[in-house]
This record gives C-alpha cells, structure tokens and sequence, in this order.
C-alpha cells in the first residue's frame, strides 16, 4: 500500500498476501481489531502519552507499510493498494487485485478499518479469465502504548474476514476467518550519539493467529468420464502469521542528524524491506509455510504518501515467481481536517 503524509506532523513523518494451502489464491489480509482489553495491559500503558498525529511518536514519524499493518490507529485510506503477480498454481495464474481500505478513529486511541478489494485471475480455465470481489474485512483496534523518548507504539487489534461477501470464482471463502493480533514499531533514534548512522532506522512487526470458524468444506464432484460423484473435503487450520519491516527514514536523518544537501524530493524517501509468512499450525490438511521478502521504498508528502515493493517468495509453497505491490495512502487527518479526527476526545 502507498502512504504519504506530512503539513501539521513534523518533516520526518510516516495488508498482506496469504496463501491458505498448495493452490490457494493469494489475499490481503486486513488491518487492525476490535479493542481486546486486558487487565495485564494496564501495567505497559502507564508512562504512555496521549495519542497525537498519525504516526508520529516524539521526532520520529513512520510510515505507513505496504505488506504489513502499522501499529498506529488513524483516519486514513488506501486507495488503492495493487498488487500484481503470477502465482504457483498448476497451470499458472496471473492474479491482480486492487484494494481499498478506510480507517477511521473512535477515540485518539481506538480505531475501526473496513477493506474491501476486487480480484481478477487471467488464466485458462475453468472458469476462464473470473473476477470478482473478494470477502469484507473489518476491524478494530485499541493502540495501548505510546513512549515518546524511546520512539515506541503498540496495538492490538482483531480483524474479522466476513465469508461469504466475495465471489466464490476468484477464491472469496464462504465462512469467516477471525485473527487477533498484536503490532509493534520502534525508532532508534534514542541511540547515542556516537551511532548517528543508526539512528534514522526503525522497526515495524506484527504477530497475529487466524481463526477459521469452519473447520471443513464438502463439495460434491463428478467424474466426467464415468458420472459417479464422489465428496471431497477441505481442511482449513489455524495459522500463525507473523512479519516485521525495517525502514531508514531520510526525513529523520535530515532533520534530526544531518542534512546531506539532498534534492527535496529525496528528503522524503524511506527505502525499506518487509518480510511476513503464514505458517498454518499443523499440516495435517496439507497447507504449508508461506512467506515473502519485499524490498522497496516510500515517499512521503504532504497528505498522501506512494509507496512500491516487490513481493519475492521465501518458501516453496510461495512459488517462484516475483510480483509487485503499490499503494496510494491518504492522511485525511491533513487531507480533511474535519473528517480525520476522532469522533470522541479528538482536538
């Protein structure tokens, strides 16, 4: 996804594709939870200060990523979020989807998201050449730490993939997938002086456990040759995804470091890698691991932020085959002020 961002927040300002099993179409998931309290929280909230502008803790400003959820609640959209690639299935199919996602803030601290993308499969058949919209998302989030000094933030977040609001034909499952999860970024800016190098770096992760409410699907088959039909049943397993982006921030490096005399434009770059897989928790119905490097860079301007990565597979069950994902990310808290602010205990 492409973010860009900048005006009232200072200078150095701020999905992921899944593959359930061999075969399986590739789809984003969604953004962040409904709020899952706890008790036990309490303790990592206290010290935190008061939310502020979209990604922005003390001097450091992260942007908003492609592949995998940032840990902020905001009032944001990407619109849209593409991706593009040839998938490992036999024969292979070139998949693109074209996404859309709205955020939008409750309170500073407690946000809802709703995603909704269109898929089209060129491929021989059958069917041949289908499109269609793949399942709803949405989501909820509750961002319970925010350390200026140490240029931290967390969230947790729970995000339900609604089934049956897709079509079928491009891969859209008919039951809902629920994932809870919990999302991080820190800033390494609070580094001695001594390592000014290391200081515009940051990091961004997330770890999250889908839950499929329907544990298997039967579908009747018939034999064309002889017409006898036979059941054949699919297994859905839980699965643990997890992902993490490292990011140098130019913006940060300018204002904060030192200002190498760069043309503007390249003061708003943020070149970055992510990485994210799917590892289903057993393989008992056959899925396996999935996971993806996607190097690239984002640039950040002044309520909209572009971002473009490659998507290069790690494992076997990824395929071989690279791909391509970019975004354009709206901060309407900058964009429209009076739309992108919380609509309780907002300034």
């Amino acid at each position: 996804m492409l973010h860009v961002t900048l005006g009232s927040r200072p200078f150095d300002g701020a999905g992921i594709v899944v593959r359930r099993g061999p075969g399986a179409p590739y789809r984003r998931t969604g953004f962040a939870a409904l709020l899952l309290a706890s008790c036990s929280l309490g303790a990592m909230v206290e010290g935190a200060s008061t939310a502020s502008a979209h990604g922005i803790v003390g001097q450091r400003f992260f942007p908003a990523t492609l592949t995998i959820e940032d840990p902020f609640v905001a009032d944001e959209l990407a619109l849209p979020t593409v991706t593009h690639q040839k998938t490992s299935t036999d024969p292979s199919v070139k998949e693109t989807n074209v996404d859309l996602e709205f955020a939008k803030t409750i309170t500073p601290d407690i946000g809802i998201s709703f995603g909704y993308g269109w898929r089209h499969l060129d491929q021989a058949g059958p069917p041949h050449n289908p499109s269609g919209f793949n399942n709803l998302e949405i989501s909820g989030a509750w961002q319970f730490l925010r350390n200026e000094p140490h240029e931290a933030v967390a969230k947790i977040a729970l995000t339900g993939e609604l089934g049956g609001t897709g079509a079928g034909r491009v891969g859209a499952e008919g039951f809902t997938v629920l994932t809870p999860g919990i999302f991080f970024g820190k800033g390494f800016g609070d580094l001695p002086e001594t390592m000014n190098p290391l200081r515009p770096i940051a990091v961004t992760g997330s770890l999250g456990y889908s839950i499929p409410l329907r544990r298997s699907t039967s579908t009747t088959i018939f034999d064309p040759d002889t017409g006898d039909a036979f059941l054949d049943i699919e297994r859905h397993s839980s699965a643990i995804q997890y992902g993490l982006a490292i990011q140098y921030s130019v913006p940060y490096l300018t204002s904060n470091i030192q200002d190498l005399g760069l043309p503007p434009w390249m003061n708003r770059l943020n070149p970055l890698v992510e990485f994210r897989f799917t590892q289903p928790v057993d393989n008992r119905f056959g899925e396996q691991t999935t996971g993806t490097v996607n190097p690239g860079i984002i640039w950040t301007g002044q309520s909209f932020q572009l971002g473009i990565e490659a998507i290069i597979p790690l494992t076997r069950a990824t395929g071989k085959n690279v791909g391509v994902i970019a975004q354009v990310h709206f901060y309407l808290d900058d964009l429209v002020p009076q739309l992108g602010r919380p609509l309780f205990g907002g300034k």
